[in-house]
């Protein structure tokens, strides 16, 4: 092979690992987001919100305005957006179905709340209440095609409780009665 067209795969091959996302990063999803110590008391957390067209317009509104998540995750909710550029670990892209098969939306509050330690995925506690963050997951959960979808899932066996995700039980009773400080 000639050096012209060895730079030339070289350069193919990069641009296809910038392109497609690597197996690695995909078994990443099965992966918890949240501390060991904090994981069971996640997952028992659940939205008191009900499942309808309103919450999820109110948390299109949050995500793409006072959460600002769409810099990161992309208004289109694929982990592309402006300021994902060189993220490591990328955002997530809420359009991954094992996002919603393998993390309650417990977990998912608790990372929007509290965020990764170790990531760009900053706390949101201090900017949205606890019913500003419940809205804003049913939005996400939009993109993934199914107003229902992760509904009554989560975790497998082995991988902790699966718990209804529907407000069967709430951790926090006062999450949403009142905004946080």
């Amino acid at each position: 092979m000639s050096p012209t067209h060895h730079a030339l795969l070289i350069a193919l091959v990069f641009s296809l690992s910038m392109a497609f996302p690597s197996a690695a990063a995909e078994r990443l999803i099965m992966a918890p987001r949240v501390p060991a110590d904090k994981l069971e008391e996640a997952r028992a957390l659940t939205s008191p919100l009900p499942d309808s067209p309103d919450t999820i317009e109110k948390g299109k509104t949050l995500y793409n305005v006072k959460g600002t998540c769409f810099n990161c995750h992309g208004k289109d909710g694929m982990g592309n957006g402006p300021a994902a550029v060189g993220l490591d670990p990328s955002p997530r892209n809420f359009h991954h179905h094992g996002l919603w098969r393998h993390r309650t939306e417990g977990e998912i509050f608790w990372v929007i709340k509290h965020g990764i330690a170790g990531t760009a995925m900053i706390p949101f506690g201090g900017t949205l209440t606890d019913e500003e963050i419940w809205s804003i997951i049913q939005y996400e959960r939009s993109f993934a095609g199914e107003s229902d979808l992760g509904r009554g899932m989560g975790p497998r066996e082995g991988m902790g409780p699966r718990g209804r995700m529907g407000g069967r039980h709430r951790a926090n009773e006062e999450c949403c009665a009142s905004p946080a400080p």
